[in-house]
């Protein structure tokens, strides 16, 4: 099935001009969305907007205006025109600002992706600047004016074509050091351990086909059941605790083979040979003499 378009841009490219197509790179239609009824008569609801202050009255949405609270329940009002007034001129042009490895871009910073396809007349220039990207390494950082705001965004190689990610702004992301992580020590024999539980379940490549969405046909299939007019059970078992055990011990359980006691008795020698000239030192050093009193 051949994707539509939701948008066309131009993305800049020094003096080069290429014309794209956006196309929706996920579906929001396969998620399970469920719609407000009454209870009483099964009809869907619709919305309204009321004002506490005026005995909860009902207000029509042509007597809204939009307001900015600056202050605890004080708010500067603006029109429709001061609004329009206020927002980017949307050029649909994406301004490419300079190359970055894209694994420099956390991916913190991702909030969502479109592809890009070449519009009419820009095949050639969209898989020159594909390629040059892709054997150099690089992505592209641009802004990109649309829908009345500016974006951040990053143009990436992907498969034989690009891809759009919109970016959040720095402001927008919080920064990791404010996460309390707290302090501790890793011991080298848990730590190969660990590496070895990484490896053993490791993979070369994402495979995204490999995993489905579990929660979402469970839904479904309890949809279709109470479409069938079937009576269904949701009960519900309930979660194990998490609990505090030996690290090491739960390593070796991970891993379960002989390779565990292995990897932890090998690495506890080495801890031991590294300790044991510290012991020594610390044998041979002299005692220091008592001073006497008097």
């Amino acid at each position: 099935m051949v994707a539509r378009s939701v948008a066309s841009a131009t993305v800049s490219f020094g003096l080069v001009s290429i014309p794209v197509k956006l196309y929706s790179s996920t579906d929001a239609s396969s998620g399970v969305s469920f719609n407000m009824l009454h209870n009483k008569c099964k009809g869907r609801l619709k919305q309204q907007y009321i004002c506490p202050r005026d005995d909860n009255e009902v207000v029509s949405r042509s007597d809204t205006v939009r307001g900015y609270e600056f202050a605890k329940d004080q708010y500067v009002v603006f029109t429709d025109e001061e609004l329009k007034e206020l927002q980017e001129r949307p050029t649909q042009t994406v301004e490419i600002t300079e190359f970055v490895p894209e694994e420099k871009v956390p991916p913190v910073y991702f909030e969502k992706s479109y592809y890009l396809g070449p519009d009419k007349g820009g095949e050639r220039a969209y898989k020159l600047l594909a390629e040059a990207m892709r054997r150099t390494g690089r992505s592209a950082i641009a802004k990109y004016a649309a829908r009345g705001k500016m974006y951040l965004v990053l143009v990436s190689p992907m498969d034989e074509g690009l891809v759009l990610y919109q970016l959040y702004y720095a402001d927008e992301v919080r920064k990791f050091e404010d996460v309390p992580v707290g302090e501790s020590d890793v011991k080298e024999s848990e730590l190969k351990l660990a590496m070895q539980l990484v490896e053993q379940i490791a993979n070369d490549s994402f495979e995204p086909e490999k995993y489905r969405d579990e929660v979402k046909e469970r839904i479904e299939e309890i949809i279709q059941k109470k479409v069938e007019g079937e009576q269904v059970s949701l009960a519900t078992e309930e979660a194990p605790r998490a609990q505090i055990i030996d690290l090491m011990e739960a390593l070796k359980a991970s891993l379960g083979s002989g390779d565990a006691e292995a990897v932890a008795e090998e690495s506890e020698e080495e801890e031991e040979e590294e300790e044991a000239p510290k012991a020594k030192a610390k044998k041979r050093a002299p005692k220091k003499k008592k001073a006497s009193a008097g």
